[in-house]
């Protein structure tokens, strides 16, 4: 009996150190894995790109690394964002996006609404509050803190927008040349309201000022690009999108079917975002909602963000991505789009954001104007944050 006991409270022992081991590494290991920057010599950017680039306000609609396990105030050796690398590549504003469920088996072309939630698994995994293992709106006031904290850790290089006032200030400090960046939270699909649309006002209070409605999957407010079929709006996303013009809101459409892009067009007259994706035109698939549908957007005054990755892009070098630029100005008017880069959102790569610099060459390689690349790297993205913001 006694070395019974003693083999019991071996593997015991065993078993705790393999979770432990697994709680430690495994979280490292998947995110290495899922955000990946392709392998590449250093880019060839010469003095006249560096300096255009330099100069530019830069801003982009969309990135997840709230989602992992990693400083953002230290520059990390995976994935594509944190602060240090934001402030290497320029950018003057990061929207952080929270992702709060994804689908087992996620594509572009059909996900039920009831699969498996790979989300609780990243939540477990990597020890989020007890209170996220059950609750999208928990995960979504996690992911809102987790920046905060960041903030409050950065010594002042990262600061969360909020106000009309906070992008002034923000950007009167890059003029002066100070290291710092701005943050505006993102909430990736409505569905951490969980039909409670007093939920609302909590993500507000927790600093959100953009709301996607739809991710992978249609959703209580109604469908994805990605779902069961070409569901518009349900009353309930209806009473949502109405009461986030109310309170300011920006609008995004990114991952919403392409019947509740035309119902919010509809029933609305503020600028809408497509945060992140592609344009037909360069790149025909399921992604990227058809290029008319695009023009009704950009017809808001808003703006389409355009994705680094091959999914939506069809090619994600930065040759690719300028094309997909040149294309979608084409299609929309240089007034109306942006940078989107997805970064972090489980997508592979060809740089991070320290190394946008390799973008603006590539855009003046593509033979955009000066003025058109000024407009599409931060300054039609603050116009639409700017009409939104009190």
């Amino acid at each position: 009996m006694a070395t019974l006991a003693r083999w019991l409270r071996r593997l015991v022992i065993l078993c705790g150190l393999a979770v432990v081991a697994f709680l430690l590494f495994a979280p490292a290991y998947v995110e290495k894995s899922r955000n990946r920057v392709v392998e590449h010599a250093p880019y060839d950017v010469s003095a006249t790109a560096q300096a255009l680039h330099h100069s530019l306000t830069i801003g982009d609609l969309h990135a997840d690394p709230l989602l992992w396990k990693r400083d953002l105030t230290e520059r990390g050796t995976r994935g594509h964002v944190d602060i240090p690398r934001l402030i290497e590549g320029n950018v003057a504003l990061q929207v952080f996006t929270a992702v709060t469920k994804s689908p087992a088996g996620q594509n572009y072309d059909h996900n039920e609404t009831d699969a498996m939630d790979n989300i609780t698994l990243l939540a477990v995994g990597q020890l989020w509050p007890l209170p996220t293992w059950s609750s999208l709106y928990e995960r979504a006031l996690y992911q809102a803190q987790k920046l905060h904290r960041f903030q409050e850790r950065s010594e002042g290089r990262l600061r969360i927008i909020r106000t009309e006032a906070d992008l002034d200030a923000l950007l009167e400090l890059k003029a002066a040349g100070d290291d710092v960046v701005g943050g505006l939270l993102g909430i990736e699909g409505a569905h951490p309201l969980e039909g409670d649309i007093d939920k609302l006002q909590g993500l507000v209070d927790a600093g959100y000022r953009l709301i996607g409605l739809q991710h992978f999957f249609d959703n209580a407010l109604g469908g994805s690009l990605h779902g069961s079929n070409d569901q518009g709006l349900t009353e309930f996303g209806r009473d949502v999108v109405a009461a986030s013009v109310a309170q300011g809101l920006i609008l995004d459409v990114a991952h919403s079917s392409p019947q509740v892009v035309r119902d919010v067009i509809e029933m609305t007259d503020v600028p809408i975002v497509l945060s992140h994706g592609g344009i037909q035109k360069v790149c025909p698939v399921k992604r990227n909602l058809p290029d008319a549908l695009m023009q009704e957007i950009a017809a808001t005054g808003g703006v389409i963000g355009i994705g680094y990755w091959a999914d939506a892009v069809c090619d994600a070098s930065p040759a690719g991505i300028a094309r997909a630029i040149r294309g979608a100005i084409e299609v929309v008017g240089a007034n109306h789009v942006a940078l989107g880069s997805d970064f972090d959102g489980s997508v592979e790569t060809t740089f991070d954001t320290s190394e946008l610099a390799a973008l603006t060459q590539a855009m003046l390689d593509e033979g955009l104007s000066e003025s058109q690349i000024r407009k599409v790297a931060g300054e039609n993205m603050l116009r639409v944050i700017r009409a939104r913001l009190d």
